[in-house]
């Protein structure tokens, strides 16, 4: 599977961007998809997910309240608005998916996500 990645930009603190991965094929009636990202020096962490089935979602704690998961299903894409953008997140942010319905306590956990897309950059400076 293919995931397109798109959204990213340059933006000063308190501004919003929505992120957007589109999915190539429709293997996710049952999966989770979800968003990762990387700052320099810094490993990769996640953001958030969603699950295909039911549409649960996850946040990590430091995007809660201001960033939020998303779907349109027809188009198999996945939204992330991120609004009250902080310095701090900045990064390289990455769209991933696996076509396993995951338990909860594995949505957070990358390594149980099998496809990723190319990465788009998110710059928040003044």
């Amino acid at each position: 599977v293919q995931l397109q990645a798109s959204g990213g930009g340059l933006v000063q603190p308190g501004e919003s961007l929505r992120l957007s991965c589109a999915a190539s094929t429709r293997t996710f009636s049952s999966g989770t998809m979800g968003w990762f990202r990387q700052s320099p020096g810094k490993e990769r962490e996640f953001v958030a997910t969603l699950r295909w089935s039911d549409g649960a979602t996850a946040y990590a704690d430091s995007v809660k309240g201001r960033f939020t998961i998303s779907r349109d299903n027809p188009k198999n894409t996945v939204y992330l608005q991120m609004n009250s953008l902080l310095p701090e997140d900045t990064a390289v942010y990455y769209c991933a998916a696996t076509s396993r319905r995951l338990i909860t306590s594995s949505l957070r956990d990358s390594r149980f996500y099998t496809d990723w897309g190319q990465g788009t950059h998110v710059t928040v400076s003044s």
